[in-house]
């Protein structure tokens, strides 16, 4: 019995956090400002309020071929279930540079991976907070990268709402920002939501959308979005949205230029690891798309390494390319490099 007793008095205590929530949380912000974001909130974890439209959007089939999003349907359904523990987030928004002109692609796609550049900066706010806690707390960095619905912690962190677009809006920046969260087992203070909405009676976005993808407020058809045509989708690229994609490479930021939100807040890019690479720092649609339609495997791995349009692969960019190309007239140099790399040639659609 006394030896029994002996090894109980021995255990360790429980580790005790050094600061309370609230002092918690505000080191939290502070490290955040400092590592460069542009946002901070911190919420609770729990029932994700937007799990329900988001399943029924990928049940209807507007996710396309996007069936990587069905994964990990009864963990979106609530916050605490990606990694069990955990009890608060951390969302934070990093401004990719709204003002920065538009062009043939998306402005977060010209530099670096932003999965790969949030993630370390978020891997660096959990290193400052174990210090500041003076424990190890259990938690995980998202930026796309599970089934956790950034924006609903977003908007519930008082980061922005909804806009009729689908993304999520900023009073002071836009919406040109990427979003990630740190999940964690430690008791923050949280903030209050954003429950405004500040759209108002204003349809720009649903308007300009050249595909008609914006099918209501707040409603998308990923299967008639630029960007997903352009990125998502594999194979050839339906002919009714050939003329419609116009000179877009990879990606689409129509319905975010137009928005009055950004066209008032959105700011110059400030993030070194977003200034466009070298291949795409002309901006020009024709320089950008023949250069691809000339690059072999090796030279596109080289030239593209740590970049978001890797995910297109060489031969989807050659395709968008090629799409592109007929768009502006040059038809010929597109038909020619089709047949080299063995693209199926698209039915004619010159009377459109």
């Amino acid at each position: 019995m006394g030896g029994a007793q002996a090894v109980i008095d021995a255990a360790p205590e429980p580790a005790v956090d050094r600061l309370n929530p609230t002092q918690l949380a505000q080191l939290a912000k502070a490290h955040a400002f400092a590592l460069g974001f542009d946002l901070v909130g911190i919420t609770a974890l729990g029932p994700a309020e937007t799990a329900p439209a988001f399943n029924a959007w990928i049940d209807d089939g507007r996710a396309g071929v996007m069936h990587y999003l069905e994964r990990g349907a009864e963990k979106r359904r609530d916050s605490r279930l990606p990694v069990p523990g955990t009890t608060h987030a951390i969302v934070v928004a990093l401004d990719y540079g709204g003002k920065e002109p538009s062009g043939p692609v998306a402005r977060y796609a010209r530099g670096l991976d932003y999965h790969d550049v949030i993630d370390a900066k978020l891997r660096e706010l959990h290193r400052r907070l174990n210090a500041d806690a003076g424990r190890e707390i259990a938690g995980k960095p998202y930026v796309d990268t599970g089934p956790l619905l950034e924006r609903d912690l977003a908007r519930r962190a008082g980061l922005g709402w909804f806009g009729k677009n689908t993304n999520l809006l900023n009073p002071a920046l836009g919406s040109f920002f990427f979003l990630g969260a740190l999940v964690l087992d430690v008791e923050l203070a949280t903030d209050a939501p954003f429950e405004a909405d500040r759209c108002g009676t204003c349809t720009r976005c649903i308007e300009a959308c050249p595909t008609e993808a914006i099918t209501a407020p707040r409603e998308l058809d990923a299967r008639r979005c630029i960007s997903y045509l352009t990125i998502e989708l594999k194979e050839e690229i339906p002919v009714e949205f050939h003329a419609k994609i116009g000179e877009l490479i990879y990606g689409c930021d129509i319905c975010q230029d137009v928005c009055p939100w950004n066209i008032s807040f959105a700011r110059p890019n400030r993030v070194p690891e977003f200034a466009p690479r070298a291949v795409l720092a002309s901006n020009d649609v024709r320089e950008i798309a023949t250069t691809l339609l000339a690059m072999e495997q090796e030279e596109f791995s080289a030239t593209f390494k740590g970049s978001p349009m890797k995910r297109a692969k060489l031969r989807g960019l050659k395709r968008n390319a090629a799409v592109v190309l007929n768009n502006i007239g040059e038809p010929a140099r597109a038909v020619a490099t089709r047949a080299h790399h063995g693209l199926q040639e698209p039915a004619d659609d010159s009377g459109r």
